[in-house]
């Protein structure tokens, strides 16, 4: 037996079926070529070109195998393709019907305001020549042409005139465009005539100068004129607390009654200043306005409002108005306690290193002829550090408070420019793990750290203190009196006090004092208790605001000046009692 392979034949040999006839397996094979779903006419045409050829028929098979799979994955990819088309379009047709074009309306440039955008280009030209104008007057000057520089000067008055007070196009005279023409004109035949690249130069280097010590006089007569403006007392509130002070002193029958009825209370609430179960509050102030508000706020949002007290120290000049306004308006269900600072004869200039040190004449020199104007020309020391009211016993009074309320063991200090927003309660059950005072940190600003108030050059400083330490704030301190006299924190202040009586350690207050005082005695509170910044800095976060617990007007823009930051002024304004006649009849005269 012999074993014989396709190969073994000629190509031309053709394969038959001995079980079928010879006509039926030539219908087969052309119909292998057939697609079982009806093939079109070219694939028909393939078949039978196929078919109609001798080729090996393994060779055939395989190229019909082929063929088959090449058609059905053609078939696959197109049902593929419509179905990923299909599920594209219901994505693009989604997102067509959800978008929000944000900027409809102004992306054509057909608009208007497309060639608007540019709203002070012909004032900001006009300026630019008068500058160039006055150059070259100059240089006419110098070199003798009195008609030019009569030219250029008359182009100058008449282009500040078509100017006037304009801060845009719009604003500009009508005659403003052809003053500017003209002024070309005359700048162009002024080139030709002076132009000296060595003179414009030099010329310019000169004005430049002259207009940066013009800046500098007009930054430092705005420092000037801001601290002035924070240091002087409105007149809606001086007549405020004149008004007050008269009705203290000169008592009708309806002041007469509140004067009997606040009495009663008081002797009901004598208990609860010492008791120690209570939310205590301290606030140091001779502002009537500005305390009434921190009283009310915090009573406002107090969940139990009888549970909070309220101990108010003022001077001797606002005793009456302060003590006044509480008896007129106590507040619901909370306790008040007003004091006079005189009263406190402990405080003394042999105790107190503040009084001993506004006793010198070099002192007081310092402080209180910083409103006189020749300190407009001291460029060394900022006029900030030059304001009486940080040598006022009010403000340094945070540093004595074992003495002014020696039976508590936890008191909460409040400045009378905050304005409290939720329940303070739970600050006293805050761990202050063995801290004395508890504060919100500042140093997520670089330049709130100790470096920036203290004297890092002086040697009691930099061997004593780290310069990059954490600054924090006062305005809202929560002090545990138990580890202040354990401490001896009064003892602490006193020292560094005395040793800054040349002013070389600091400058400026009592905040440089507290760093030093509480130096790792302090511990760091949530910063949501806490927002500053609302008295100088308009760029603070409206959301930090609204989630805080108290924000503080720290800064000259307080909220009863004019200068306040608009946008931060309902936060206080709410607060304020309206409905006092003596509060309608001030703020409306000042209308």
């Amino acid at each position: 037996l012999f074993k014989v392979t396709a190969r073994d034949f000629a190509s031309s040999s053709i394969w038959e079926n001995p079980w079928l006839p010879r006509d039926n397996q030539q219908q087969e094979a052309a119909g292998d070529l057939l697609l079982a779903n009806g093939s079109e006419a070219t694939n028909l045409s393939t078949a039978e070109t196929l078919a109609t050829k001798s080729v090996d028929p393994i060779k055939l098979k395989r190229q019909v195998f082929r063929h088959r799979r090449k058609e059905q994955r053609a078939h696959e990819l197109l049902q593929m393709d419509m179905k990923v088309e299909l599920e594209m379009r219901n994505v693009a047709t989604n997102r067509s019907r959800n978008f929000v074009n944000k900027v409809r309306g102004s992306y054509n440039i057909w608009r208007q305001e497309f060639h608007l955008t540019n709203t002070d280009s012909t004032l900001r030209l006009m300026k630019d020549q008068i500058i160039m104008a006055k150059l070259y007057a100059t240089i006419a000057l110098s070199q003798k042409e009195p008609d030019m520089y009569a030219v250029l000067m008359k182009c100058i008055k008449e282009s500040q005139i078509a100017i006037g007070d304009a801060l845009i196009d719009s604003q500009l005279d009508p005659s403003a465009l052809e003053r500017a023409k003209a002024m070309g004109h005359v700048l162009s035949s002024a080139r030709d005539v002076l132009y000296s690249s060595s003179e414009v130069s030099r010329k310019l280097r000169v004005m430049l100068q002259a207009t940066e010590l013009n800046i500098d006089a007009v930054k430092k007569q705005n420092s000037f004129l801001v601290q002035h403006a924070a240091k002087t007392v409105p007149m809606p509130l001086h007549c405020l607390h004149m008004q007050l002070t008269t009705d203290y002193y000169f008592r009708d029958g309806v002041t007469k009654e509140h004067f009997h009825d606040a009495a009663l209370k008081e002797e009901e609430n004598k208990a609860k200043l010492e008791d120690r179960s209570l939310y205590h509050y301290a606030i140091f102030s001779d502002n009537v306005l500005a305390a009434s508000v921190v009283v009310r706020s915090t009573v406002t949002n107090a969940n139990e409002p009888e549970k909070h007290v309220f101990h108010i120290v003022t001077d001797k000049l606002n005793f009456a108005a302060m003590k006044m306004w509480f008896i007129t308006h106590p507040p619901q269900l909370a306790t008040v306690h007003v004091e006079n600072i005189d009263n406190f004869k402990w405080l003394n200039s042999s105790y107190c290193s503040v009084l001993r040190q506004l006793e010198s004449a070099r002192l007081k020199e310092y402080y209180f002829k910083a409103h006189d104007p020749s300190s407009l020309s001291d460029g060394n020391e900022n006029l900030k550090y030059r304001n009486p009211k940080y040598l006022s016993m009010l403000n340094h009074l945070r540093f004595y408070m074992p003495e002014i309320h020696p039976k508590l063991d936890k008191i909460l200090f409040l400045d009378d420019d905050v304005v409290v927003q939720k329940d303070l309660a739970p600050l006293w059950e805050v761990d202050l793990k063995g801290m004395v005072n508890g504060a919100v940190e500042t140093c997520k600003e670089s330049f709130h750290r100790f470096d920036t108030y203290l004297n890092f050059s002086h040697p009691k400083i930099s061997e004593n203190f780290d310069p990059r330490a954490c600054g924090w704030a006062f305005g809202m301190n929560m002090f545990d009196l138990k580890e202040w006299k354990k401490r001896n924190i009064t003892g602490i202040y006193h020292y560094w006090q005395d040793s800054n009586e040349d002013r070389k350690l600091w400058k400026l207050g009592t905040l440089p004092p507290g760093l030093i005082t509480f130096y790792n005695l302090t511990y760091p509170l949530n910063r949501t208790w806490h927002v500053l910044g609302l008295g100088y800095d308009p760029a603070v976060d409206i959301a930090e605001i609204e989630n805080a617990a108290v924000v503080h007007y720290n800064g000259n823009y307080k909220p009863w000046l004019d200068l306040a930051i608009s946008k931060y002024k309902p936060y206080w304004s709410k607060y304020v009692d309206l409905d006092n006649s003596h509060v309608q009849h001030c703020y409306a005269s000042k209308q």
